[in-house]
């Protein structure tokens, strides 16, 4: 299993959608399993769009949650989700927001990974 990480602006969007702390352990649990799930988004960095049934509606009425996963020594990033209706396709400004967020989480998670590395005598 792999690490995921819930963003604020994950779970200020989850809020807002109405999930469920079950909802969110499901999709939690999921990409655990499976850090690649998903479509990759084009023109966002990496980050990908998987599709996720909301209690008792199917995927038709359900969620859209997008990720980001750099590798295996980096956790899945949860960084928004939204309602099968409200969202189909992103502009190219939100795409290259994504692609400008992504950058920042790769060289932010690098800088505190150094960091643990050299406080506990590890960097080499």
């Amino acid at each position: 299993m792999h690490t995921v990480a819930r963003t604020k602006p994950f779970d200020a969007a989850a809020k807002q959608a109405g999930l469920s702390e079950d909802e969110i352990f499901d999709m939690i649990t999921y990409l655990a399993e499976n850090p690649e799930a998903g479509d990759e988004m084009v023109g966002t960095g990496g980050c990908r769009k998987v599709r996720f049934a909301g209690r008792g509606k199917g995927k038709s009425g359900g969620y859209r949650t997008v990720t980001f996963y750099s590798g295996e020594t980096m956790p899945v990033f949860l960084i928004t989700v939204f309602g099968k209706g409200e969202k189909s396709t992103l502009t190219g400004k939100e795409a290259a927001g994504l692609k400008a967020l992504t950058k920042l989480i790769v060289d932010e998670y690098k800088k505190k990974i150094s960091s643990l590395a050299e406080r506990r005598g590890l960097a080499g």
